[in-house]
């Protein structure tokens, strides 16, 4: 019995993630298609991809550059809007615009002298705005959450991590169960470049 088990939370441990995965991508397809009313399953996805890439070519326009500048001049004066709107746009930046944010993963002492180290992401390397010029900012998202927590650090106590930012997100947000990550610490690493 306890073998029939364990074969069971295996195919389970298997099964689960490549389920919610095609449940996941079906949803998103079949809304889009009901959203844009396209009998062809599948092309309203495909529409929505063709027309953000447009918009990214349009953005990227020169003649574009200025309407978009007057947009987000007009969307900068309405209090709430402008929150929203600013926020996302750092957020959707951070990922994957050209201003990248979490390209700097770090090894961070957590109190000066103690063994205890968290990974996470360098957002500022010099905090001097704030009279804090050898600090930095760092990001720690968490496990298994679309959350996370900034947190300033003297530059001393971070240690540049040599790997790739989205191994290292992927090894934060599975809660360091993810097995991909081949990262090597850099000692001693200096924090600005």
């Amino acid at each position: 019995m306890r073998r029939l088990t364990t074969y069971f939370l295996q195919g389970l441990v298997f099964a689960a993630p490549l389920a919610i995965t095609i449940y996941v991508c079906w949803w998103v397809f079949t809304t889009i298609d009901r959203w844009l009313g396209l009998p062809v399953p599948g092309a309203g996805f495909m529409a929505t991809i063709v027309l953000i890439t447009l918009l990214g070519w349009f953005a990227s326009n020169l003649l574009a550059r200025s309407a978009v500048g007057f947009m987000e001049r007009v969307l900068s004066r309405l209090p709430f809007v402008r929150l929203l709107y600013s926020s996302t746009k750092d957020l959707l930046n951070a990922f994957v615009g050209e201003k990248r944010r979490f390209d700097k993963p770090v090894l961070v002492t957590l109190f000066p002298g103690g063994d205890a180290k968290a990974f996470g992401f360098v957002t500022q390397d010099s905090l001097a705005r704030f009279g804090l010029a050898e600090h930095v900012a760092v990001y720690f998202p968490q496990s298994y959450n679309f959350a996370g927590n900034l947190v300033i650090y003297p530059a001393d106590q971070i240690e540049r991590v040599n790997a790739e930012s989205s191994e290292v997100m992927a090894f934060i947000v599975s809660g360091g169960v993810t097995t991909g990550v081949t990262a090597r610490v850099k000692r001693p690493a200096p924090l600005r470049d």
